[in-house]
């Protein structure tokens, strides 16, 4: 069985770095033939995870890690092997065409592959079964446990109160010019102060790199060989660094899974609800902290001249500024889970029939404006702006949502960690990855994601302390 495992993990390490490459610098020919190779090796690992060989192999497992390739084997046994291999040429293909809508602003390019994928997604629904709806069934491959209805309760029960902290938080940043900390940032300046901040942070770069792509990601292709990527804006440093922030939660997470385990569940995320509580702690709650930019702020005026007049109590409200945007991964801390309460309706929509794909613009320009108040200038402004959909996502946009919430928790019962918060204090953030790593990184996927919450918080994920944080930040 170790054997048989060790060899799915390389086939699987070899497909993400087949889709690396694809979204990093491939060229645009090599997409039709690039989708057959990924569809390949697909179905090879379909095709090992389903064998007799696997099956009997769980026999010799014990513990979380039988109960988890246990699962998996039930999940793929349950498709087809034409279905998974026709999925991934399917999104191998979905995703350069998304890439060449979101550039010309044209759907009608996207639409015909967007209806394969949610035939796709229905297809596998029914053949996976769920208890309410097919998101179920989606929902599961995501977030190990969790079910729509009480997603949905969760999101439910916050999103009055997202909405008030937004529209607090934007109008106090209302008298902040928009382009306050705009100015010449020249893009090997910009990659100079991501790499210095994430390597700083404890990320590895003998063991892993940034790379440019239109749409930020962080890619495991081994190991030892993590890859983060982002996107830059010559007029704004703040952009890429926030991406590469939040990539570099991903990165340290699975930097600090153990290696050994690799092949093993105990050595694997345990969910994107964890997963994005990663991003989003590092991102948001070290990123966004008066701490981090005492430290980095004069390395910053170093290489943005444009910065050297601004003080820190007149920098901290700027980067801080809150506006509602059209673009998801650019918006602020206050105003970001209305971009995931839209997604999260419209794919439950799609997914049901009762929207249809020729409806997702107009249906998503209503939607935005509900909770932001304007339209979206262009449809690579909105239903184009994200990769999720090419890539088969569907079901996984609540996840965001679930990681905020998750990182207010683990970020708060760190900060009881006398060590944790008289480091953070002083711009030191290497005690709070340790924290991380002891409480979250190590255990893998042993234990489900409430409980993993449970054993590292004492209770189980809880928007509270979420909430607490976003109204001490912006009221």
């Amino acid at each position: 069985m170790n054997e048989l495992l060790h060899e799915i993990s390389l086939l699987s390490s070899t497909c993400s770095t087949l889709d690396w490459d694809q979204e990093t610098g491939a060229p645009a020919g090599s997409v039709t033939f690039r989708a057959k190779q990924i569809a390949h090796l697909t179905g090879k690992i379909h095709s090992l995870q389903t064998s007799p060989a696997f099956r009997d192999g769980l026999a010799n497992l014990s513990g979380p890690n039988q109960r988890e390739l246990t699962y998996q084997y039930q999940r793929a046994t349950k498709l087809p092997l034409e279905l998974v291999k026709r999925e991934s040429e399917t999104s191998s293909l979905a995703k350069a065409a998304w890439s060449e809508a979101r550039e010309k602003n044209d759907f009608p390019t996207f639409a015909p592959h967007l209806e394969k994928l949610l035939q796709l997604a229905r297809e596998k629904a029914e053949h996976w079964g769920y208890e309410d709806e097919a998101y179920d069934a989606l929902l599961a491959g995501y977030e190990r446990g969790a079910k729509t209805k009480e997603v949905a309760t969760l999101f439910d029960s916050i999103a009055s109160d997202l909405a008030e902290i937004a529209a607090t938080a934007v109008e106090k940043s209302a008298s902040l010019p928009p382009a306050f900390l705009h100015g010449h940032c020249p893009i090997p300046a910009q990659q100079t102060l991501n790499h210095e901040v994430a390597e700083s942070l404890g990320f590895d770069f003998t063991q892993g790199r940034i790379d440019t792509t239109a749409h930020p990601f962080c890619a495991t292709l081994g190991p030892h060989d993590i890859r983060l990527t982002t996107r830059y804006e010559e007029h704004d440093f703040t952009s890429s660094l926030f991406g590469v922030l939040h990539e570099t939660g991903h990165g340290l997470y699975e930097q600090g899974l153990p290696a050994s385990d690799f092949h093993l569940p105990s050595g694997q995320a345990v969910s994107l609800g964890i997963h994005e509580s990663q991003s989003r702690l590092w991102e948001n709650h070290v990123g966004r902290s008066r701490p981090f930019w005492e430290k980095w702020l004069p390395r910053a005026q170093e290489l943005f001249p444009h910065l050297r007049s601004l003080h820190l109590d007149q920098f901290l409200p700027a980067v801080n500024r809150c506006a509602y945007s059209p673009i998801r991964v650019e918006a602020d801390e206050a105003t970001y889970d209305l971009h995931i309460l839209l997604r999260f309706k419209l794919e439950r929509a799609l997914l049901s029939g009762e929207l249809e794909v020729a409806e997702v613009p107009a249906a998503w320009n209503s939607e935005f404006e509900k909770l932001f108040g304007f339209r979206p200038a262009n449809n690579r402004e909105g239903c184009l702006q994200d990769i999720h959909w090419s890539m088969g996502g569907l079901g996984y946009f609540a996840t965001y949502s679930l990681g905020n919430i998750n990182s207010a928790q683990l970020f708060q019962a760190a900060q009881k960690d006398p060590a944790v918060s008289s480091a953070f204090a002083k711009g030191d953030f290497l005690p709070l990855l340790t924290w991380m790593q002891t409480n979250i990184h190590t255990h893998g996927s042993t234990f489900f994601p409430q409980d993993l919450m449970e054993k590292a918080t004492g209770s189980k994920t809880d928007p509270q302390p979420y909430l607490t944080h976003l109204r001490n930040r912006f009221q």
